[in-house]
């Protein structure tokens, strides 16, 4: 983590990403007749409003600290829109940030959030005493809020600020015929059937790469050279068989051994990075890990286990995968989906698919609230 404070500017062309509200997209719908009937405009109004005063007064503050700046929805954000900028900040929540995220593959390019409309403390409470909704993203994610967001964003535009290097998911879903690397994943991935009534089959393993050994003599095969005599044999390398090396899978042109694998019946299973480890995995069952650990943790969603399995195979279920592991799956349902940092980054899986899973990933430089910053908690919760 680097703590770091200067004179001048450090960042002098941003990207701004723009969160599309629920009111805005609602409002498309009602133009077509099929907004649903039992919407609260007024509250959809009221937050959008709110949004809308942050994105304004974070664009007059960068406009008086003569900083250039790009502006794209988050629906229209492409790569496109990432030539020569020197920092990435997002306007919304932490759905806004992670979808940001996702553009930032190299993790050459910081990355800011700011809260456009952060829940308060008093709010928070209504909602665990069901008296009113007032849920909205809690901002985990984010270095500031509107309420804090000008001497927040003066700081780091002048290279002070908490910039932390987080880990990341890097998995590759290898096809029949093709081979992707899918985008850098932020808090957790989840794959599983798209019905969650169905069961999710797969086979789960350790890899490790081989490194042939030079065969012996019996293990090749002897063949007559047609330009030779019988006395002159060639010898064709035999490659390694199954039996001797166990299953064998490749990725990336590198052979590997797939070791302690075990079929897997569930619903599912969840892998998270330590960023991660506070939201979907934590209230599954899982682990809250140290928030700069560079390990991955996987659960696996209502294990479905014999009576009578191994030791092995009951404790199976929710591990961390430590730095340099590879975890590999091998999907045995007809249908899966990996779901890549919530519901909006989605990729399909068939039957004999494989997925290689790591933290190889490279880090994303993100901005995070510092410790005893006014106006919030320790949850990141506005007192204001």
């Amino acid at each position: 983590m680097t703590y770091v404070q200067g004179s001048s500017l450090r960042f002098r062309k941003l990207l701004v990403v723009i969160k599309q509200t629920a009111y805005e997209e609602y409002s498309q719908l009602k133009l077509r007749g099929q907004a649903p009937k039992a919407l609260r405009w007024n509250r959809l109004e009221s937050r959008y409003k709110a949004h809308k005063q942050c994105v304004n007064d974070l664009l007059a503050s960068l406009r008086h600290h003569k900083v250039d700046f790009l502006c794209v929805n988050r629906v229209e954000l492409d790569r496109q829109h990432l030539s020569n900028v020197d920092l990435v900040v997002a306007v919304g929540g932490d759905g806004t940030v992670l979808s940001a995220s996702h553009f930032l593959d190299h993790g050459t390019i910081p990355l800011l959030g700011i809260n456009s409309d952060p829940i308060t403390r008093d709010e928070s409470k209504s909602v665990k005493n069901k008296s009113a909704d007032e849920r909205r993203s809690h901002g985990a994610l984010c270095a500031c809020t509107s309420n804090d967001m000008h001497r927040g964003l003066s700081r780091i535009l002048y290279g002070g600020g908490h910039l932390s290097s987080r880990t990341r998911i890097q998995c590759v879903l290898k096809t029949t015929f093709t081979e992707t690397r899918l985008v850098p994943t932020l808090n957790d991935m989840l794959i599983c059937n798209p019905s969650p009534a169905a069961v999710s089959r797969f086979r789960m393993g350790w890899l490790e790469e081989n490194h042939y050994p030079q065969e012996e003599e019996e293990d090749r095969l002897t063949t007559t050279s047609n330009m030779g005599s019988l006395s002159e044999p060639t010898q064709l390398y035999k490659p390694p068989t199954l039996n001797h090396y166990g299953t064998i899978t490749r990725f990336g042109g590198q052979s590997y051994d797939v070791q302690k694998s075990i079929n897997v019946w569930s619903s599912g299973m969840w892998v998270s990075t330590s960023t991660g480890s506070t939201a979907a995995i934590k209230n599954s069952g899982g682990q809250v890990m140290e928030r700069d650990s560079s390990d991955l943790q996987y659960l696996i969603r209502e294990h479905m286990i014999e009576a009578d399995a191994d030791n092995d195979v009951q404790t199976i279920g929710n591990k961390p995968l430590r730095d340099g592991e590879k975890l590999h799956l091998r999907w045995n349902s007809h249908r899966g989906k990996v779901f890549i940092d919530g519901s909006h980054m989605t990729h399909d899986l068939s039957l004999g698919d494989e997925l290689l899973i790591t933290g190889d990933a490279p880090p994303l430089q993100l901005f995070l609230r510092e410790d005893g910053d006014e106006n919030t908690d320790a949850m990141g919760l506005s007192t204001a």
